[in-house]
């Protein structure tokens, strides 16, 4: 059975309604970029088409209610479909005339997707706020004998830490790389690696009134990572940076920036690690008048033992060098001291005293040639209480083992003379 349907739409998601050639599907967009409802939209004409089975996920089962299963609702209603397509509220269900049904599942109740069969069309929406172990779990239900299978994910661009921008866009420290977001936003929509993707914001929402669109502009003024977000839709750093004066520079031109600083203060700091944490040196020098920071090169490796490590940095002429080195480490200090380098354990600060000392630098710059020091420290931002929303000044969203380095190697530089200090 085969029912007519009219719906006027925006103009930048009709293409997106009846496009069908991927099997994933992702839409990033602000808010009120009407990206959800186009989701639904498109979901529901497609099993008025075609007999199927869909599964719309959620981190949590009741946000349904209010959101998902509302929408589904009010299209149908706004279709004049309520005669032919029923929905029930308990347990939330929508269900067609040709046998097709549209299923509603949280993460919070993994057990309800054990007995979940013949899948052939899922739609995780806000999937930013499902775990990346959540979402592998979800593509393994998604089966079925006869139909070709679809998945389709919406979001808003939060953190580029977040998994979604890690598996659709690029993971730095696995050196992983799927599209350049820069590219999305100029585009709109890409098709690669069988994956559509599609990006919106307000100003594609030709319904929303321009009092919105003008909330939407007034979040710059008061919370830019916000506005961000909300108003143009793009990833980047959640959050208060930690290093703002933090940015980098071509090695060559750092180089010879180093080469005209009067009076160098050369420092070098490791962080020491094996397993899950790295090897992180650092070779900085502090231009002390104009309270600079550089950064020139980094030694950053894991899964080494000493003796490999120790042969490494001696090739690099490390040896030569006095290094700061974790304090917390005197066996390994002891080590490196035995193979004649000139490596000390550094005086014991805390996270949140080595933390101030970095931020009084007015500027950190940063050789390009430093990679990972660049991926951990360009956008580190500090945890948050999630109670209060009030940062924490001593822990951070990744653990930077670069940073570690610096605040080694720097341990007995104060960045504003204090009683002679640096005078030398």
């Amino acid at each position: 059975m085969t029912l007519s349907v009219e719906k006027e739409v925006n103009p930048h998601f009709e293409d997106f309604l009846f496009d069908w050639r991927c099997k994933t599907q992702l839409l990033v967009g602000g808010y009120g970029s009407s990206k959800s409802y186009h989701v639904a939209l498109k979901i529901l004409l497609k099993l008025l088409e075609e007999k199927r089975t869909a599964l719309v996920v959620r981190e949590v089962y009741d946000t349904h209610r209010d959101s998902t299963f509302s929408l589904f609702t009010e299209i149908i209603e706004d279709l004049g479909l309520s005669g032919k397509v029923k929905t029930s509220s308990s347990p939330m269900t929508v269900k067609f005339p040709n046998g097709s049904k549209i299923i509603f599942r949280g993460m919070d109740k993994p057990e309800k997707l054990k007995s979940i069969n013949n899948i052939s069309l899922i739609w995780l929406e806000e999937c930013s706020e499902i775990k990346y172990a959540g979402f592998k779990e979800l593509l393994g239900r998604l089966r079925h004998p006869t139909l070709d299978l679809f998945i389709i994910l919406s979001t808003n661009p939060v953190s580029k830490g977040n998994w979604v921008y890690k598996h659709f866009f690029k993971n730095e420290l696995e050196e992983y790389f799927v599209l350049d977001d820069e590219d999305l936003y100029k585009q709109r929509t890409i098709i690669v690696n069988n994956t559509y993707y599609h990006h919106s914001t307000a100003d594609d929402n030709l319904f929303l009134p321009a009092s919105y669109i003008e909330q939407l502009d007034e979040m710059a003024s008061y919370d830019p990572d916000l506005h961000r977000i909300a108003r143009k839709g793009r990833f980047g750093v959640n959050g208060v940076l930690v290093l703002p004066q933090f940015e980098t520079k071509p090695h060559d031109l750092v180089m010879n920036e180093i080469a005209m600083i009067r009076k160098p203060i050369r420092k070098n700091g490791m962080d020491f690690g094996f397993v899950d944490s790295y090897n992180a040196v650092l070779r900085m020098v502090v231009d002390h008048e104009k309270k600079w920071l550089y950064i020139y090169w980094e030694y950053y490796k894991r899964g080494m033992t000493d003796d490999k490590t120790a042969d490494e940095l001696e090739e690099e002429g490390l040896k030569k060098v006095i290094i700061k080195a974790d304090n917390a480490e005197p066996k390994t200090i002891a080590y490196f001291k035995q193979r004649g380098f000139r490596m000390y354990s550094c005086k014991k600060l805390t996270r949140v005293e080595n933390t101030k000392k970095m931020k009084r630098f007015k500027r950190i710059i940063c050789s390009e040639a430093c990679v990972n020091t660049i991926r951990e420290l360009k956008e580190l931002t500090f945890k948050k209480n999630p109670k209060t929303d009030e940062i924490i000044e001593d822990e951070f969203i990744i653990d930077p083992h670069t940073f570690s380095a610096m605040w080694y190697g720097l341990d007995d530089y104060e960045v504003a003379s204090v009683k002679g200090v640096n005078s030398k």
